[in-house]
């Protein structure tokens, strides 16, 4: 069962009824790079950093066994357009996670000393992201591909800004984008849901002179582009890239469906199929559709001897051409919508990843939809509309990025 409430300060709560003794609950911001402005570059990742530092009535050690000392967990990561801060624990320190969360949030210290050892974390963590060119390229990619907007920069930030920031900047993004209204507190375990209210009430209710947030823009499409970048690695690795459907367009589950079939992570999928397993050209080879509040971007991966790189790419233009001209027979996409829904089915055995993946519903769409309603929606997808979706995507020369 669901249930959700709305605090007078805006903070939304969802919270879903589960017979375990493992609970989760957490907040998710509705704050991430997009919302940095250029001297700002990497804060939104910083700030989830030094939320753990030290708050007014405790140190950074008792902020991190606070959970750990009852079997407990905190955790958080950044994204372009939120953050998560959130905690996992046996059902009867609720409270405790529900207090902490409410501490680091809303009353962190951010002190000089503690800036400034962060930075140099944060500096060796870009470093080591650097030495690891199967990640670097995603981001690498869509730097380029959302270039000269608010999307197109490292979530890590870069090295200059980040030796700028000071608690004053700090503070000021807090207040700018740390807004109540602008949060969501999702809870998932067998708590009540009006202990969940109370506890939230008591710890959430928090009014403060908040100055204007950052406003968002749309990103506008950019032009196909192409880039190699000499990286000395053993293998050749590419991406390919085409501007794609934002997380609120109607057709979003049909593009989740074509990216399954094309290369979405399975064994079966074509593009494993026709490099991998056909021609034995590519370890790994995989597509991705990432859709954003207001854009999103359909890439395609893989690594493979540089001799090969070329004949890879047919294969893959190969592989896009017969989406976008072959009709599924009705068996082969009754095969690939029991295929998709297996893997959501057994995903949402992750009781963590129901929880965070409630908070976001209700961030972006202040409202949830069950697996059954997608289930739902997956089975009224036709293979015209595949075809429709294909070449709606594939309809341009794809941007390209190559590490050689």
């Amino acid at each position: 069962m669901i249930s959700t409430h709305t605090l007078p300060n805006g903070l939304r709560i969802i919270h879903r009824s589960f017979p375990s003794e493992i609970s989760y609950c957490g907040v998710v911001v509705n704050t991430g790079t997009r919302d940095e402005y250029p001297n700002e570059w990497g804060m939104a990742h910083f700030v989830e950093h030094m939320l753990f530092k030290g708050t007014t009535k405790r140190k950074a050690h008792h902020i991190a066994n606070r959970m750990e000392h009852v079997g407990g967990d905190l955790n958080a990561y950044t994204t372009k357009e939120e953050t998560y801060f959130y905690a996992t624990f046996l059902e009867e320190y609720f409270p405790r996670a529900t207090e902490l969360l409410s501490d680091i949030l809303f009353h962190s210290t951010f002190t000089s000393r503690q800036i400034d050892r962060e930075k140099e974390v944060i500096l060796e963590e870009i470093n080591s992201y650097h030495d690891s060119p199967s990640e670097l390229i995603y981001d690498d990619f869509e730097n380029l591909f959302y270039q000269g907007h608010d999307m197109g920069h490292y979530i890590l930030g870069e090295e200059e800004s980040l030796n700028s920031f000071n608690t004053e900047s700090i503070r000021r993004f807090i207040w700018r984008q740390y807004h109540p209204s602008e949060m969501v507190f999702f809870s998932y375990g067998k708590t009540s849901f009006a202990k969940v209210v109370r506890q939230v009430e008591k710890y959430f209710s928090i009014t403060s002179n908040l100055t204007p947030r950052k406003e968002r823009t749309a990103p506008t499409p950019t032009a196909p582009f192409q880039k190699s970048v000499e990286k000395n690695t053993s293998q050749t690795h590419v991406m390919l890239g085409y501007p794609a459907f934002s997380v609120h367009h109607p057709q979003k589950y049909t593009l989740y469906l074509l990216n399954n079939l094309l290369g979405g992570g399975s064994l079966n999928s074509r593009l494993n199929n026709s490099l991998r397993e056909k021609h034995g050209l590519a370890y790994l080879v995989e597509s991705n559709a990432i859709l954003y509040s207001d854009s999103g971007l359909l890439s395609i991966y893989f690594a493979c001897d540089q001799k090969q790189r070329e004949k890879c790419i047919r294969l893959v233009n190969k592989e896009i051409e017969k989406l976008k001209t072959k009709e599924l027979t009705s068996m082969q996409l009754s095969l690939a919508k029991r295929q998709w829904k297996g893997q959501l089915g057994i995903a949402a055995e992750n009781n963590e990843n129901n929880a965070l993946s409630m908070g976001k519903q209700l961030l972006l769409f202040n409202s949830y939809t069950p697996i059954e309603e997608i289930f739902t929606q997956i089975d009224r997808i036709t293979s015209a509309q595949l075809i429709e979706v294909a070449n709606e995507i594939f309809v341009d020369t794809p941007s390209s990025l190559i590490f050689y």
